[in-house]
């Protein structure tokens, strides 16, 4: 008889362990919470929602269980239209982390006026990262391209000093060979210094480059904190017009993410963040929740 209350008393601990671990614990069971996992989402995928009503479209992020937000909204020392402190406290009453924000410093205008601005509105939001996310097609030649690094390395000169690392988003077009260069390695890599300046590589717009993101990171490690989470549906042979057409759910397409992640150390990699060009093809929120679930249920 004693043995047998013995026996149900470690059955009862057992089944209460499965239950507060999960898949974090066990192999079957309960699954971990979304938010345990820190998967963060690029708020440029859900743009369209957040223009018509950010906060009730801050809420069904958290709510699908995204933790980590980079935003793509800043303009004139606000986000999204918000005071930094007012959009700081919407996200964090959430449940949620402002993490990262994209914000445009064109080559031709920059102002270290505005970067300062810039950079004091980002540390009062609380981010660690600030990206520059896109280079427009006028500027998509050499002696731009020389000019934007050394306003990068200015630019990140400038948010170090307040505490955010400076970083930049790659697409396809930086991969071209444009008469025997190729800007992405032989100009922006060994140009942005690599103590100011991370890459966040977007994992979708690298591949239709014809990269592979795991000899990247061997080549350059350490140079890749954030990574863009995106998945395509088909191989191609490499292009470098951005077009957006084949952007699917993470883990719904053919990019191998498992073992990419596999080497995040080598890669240096921190976070990322999820993010869909297409807003997923007019199911935005559909398409994040998918990208999600693939990601805690099958990827990580």
């Amino acid at each position: 008889m004693q043995n047998r209350r013995e026996f149900l008393k470690i059955s009862a601990a057992g089944s209460l362990t499965m239950m507060l671990f999960g898949a974090a614990g066990c192999t079957t069971g309960v699954l971990k919470d979304r938010k345990s996992f820190g998967v963060g989402i690029q708020l440029y995928t859900i743009r369209d929602a957040m223009a018509a009503d950010a906060r009730g479209t801050l809420k069904k992020v958290s709510d699908i269980g995204y933790k980590n937000l980079e935003l793509a909204g800043y303009s004139d020392g606000k986000f999204y239209g918000f005071a930094p402190a007012e959009f700081s406290k919407i996200v964090t009453d959430l449940g949620m982390v402002n993490l990262s924000s994209h914000s445009m410093v064109e080559a031709p205008s920059i102002s270290l006026d505005k970067a300062k601005l810039m950079a004091d509105a980002h540390a009062e939001l609380g981010v660690k990262f600030c990206i520059k996310p896109w280079i427009e097609p006028v500027d998509r030649n050499i002696e731009s391209y020389k000019k934007m690094i050394g306003d990068v390395n200015e630019v990140a000169k400038i948010t170090k000093g307040v505490g955010i690392q400076f970083g930049y988003h790659n697409h396809n077009f930086e991969f071209a060979n444009i008469n025997g260069v190729v800007p992405y390695f032989d100009l922006f890599l060994p140009g942005m210094d690599a103590d100011l300046v991370t890459m966040e590589l977007d994992l979708f717009w690298a591949s239709k480059a014809g990269q592979d993101p795991v000899a990247m990171f061997n080549k350059y490690p350490g140079r890749f904190q954030l990574l863009h989470m995106k998945d395509m549906l088909h191989n191609q042979p490499p292009f470098y017009e951005v077009i957006k057409d084949d952007v699917c759910s993470v883990g719904a397409g053919v990019i191998d993410f498992k073992k990419i992640l596999a080497a995040k150390q080598i890669a240096g990699a921190q976070y990322i963040f999820v993010e869909d060009d297409n807003q997923g093809n007019g199911k935005p929120f559909e398409g994040i929740d998918l990208s999600i679930k693939n990601l805690t249920t099958k990827i990580l």
